[in-house]
């Protein structure tokens, strides 16, 4: 049975739906005809500019409302998320020290050229994010962050010398798909040195899902709003089904 869906606005399924873009035009009255008639092209209806801006020479900023026409059947939509049992910070250490009998060996880092740090101190730091603790305050885990503009191959070193059982990768930089080819790039350097098995491997960012971490070879892939807690428990569930 179909299910088909539209955005809200004012009422079920109007399509109803705001957008926001640039476009390399002076500011004017003909940078807005030229966004109206640009949403058009998009497949939407009866656009309304609620906001244009000079944001440069020959750039204009726009916020346009507008009405899509198709509609989507929801009953078709396939997707997967990460499954993580709903443990908390003692009943994930406690986990680990009866079961594990060790310590869990967890190291993180942004790889490549980008220097943001914002995601992977959220899981990492001490203070963790939206008051649940970082992976650094569990006693029962050795959490090392390496911080931002870590190459692959320092990683994996690092990686191999306190014996880690995951490595957390987190990529906020986007542009022109960067974040795919820093992922890509320690998925192709473990599968070169044969330890892609070795490790649990976790990619982290804003525009990351699960379904991209699994196409790029990764185990598991979280995105905005993900708790420190929710990857430990990933990440312990994990390594005690490897261990059989």
């Amino acid at each position: 049975m179909s299910e088909n869906i539209k955005p809200y606005g004012d009422t079920l399924n109007d399509g109803i739906t705001q957008l926001a873009f640039t476009l390399p035009v002076e500011f004017g009255a003909k940078a807005r005809k030229a966004a109206e008639l640009y949403v058009l092209k998009l497949n939407f209806e009866h656009p309304v500019v609620a906001h244009a801006e000079k944001i440069a020479d020959n750039f204009t900023y726009f916020v346009v409302y507008a009405r899509a026409i198709p509609a989507l059947d929801y009953s078709q939509v396939v997707a997967s998320e990460v499954k993580t049992a709903d443990m908390n910070f003692y009943e994930i250490n406690n986990l680990i020290k009866k079961e594990l009998n060790r310590k869990l060996n967890v190291i993180g880092a942004t790889v490549g050229t980008d220097a943001h740090t914002v995601g992977i101190d959220a899981i990492m730091n001490m203070k963790g994010y939206n008051q649940d603790y970082g992976l650094e305050r569990y006693p029962e885990i050795n959490a090392l962050n390496m911080g931002a503009q870590v190459t692959c191959e320092e990683l994996l070193e690092k990686a191999l010398e306190m014996k880690a059982d995951a490595l957390l990768v987190s990529q906020t930089v986007t542009q022109k798909d960067a974040h795919i080819r820093n992922f890509t790039e320690l998925v192709e350097l473990l599968e070169a040195e044969n330890l892609r098995d070795r490790f649990l491997l976790v990619a982290g960012g804003a525009r990351v899902t699960n379904d991209l971490a699994i196409e790029l070879g990764y185990d598991a892939g979280f995105g905005p709003g993900t708790l420190p807690s929710q990857v430990a428990s990933f990440i312990i569930t994990k390594t005690l089904e490897k261990r059989g």
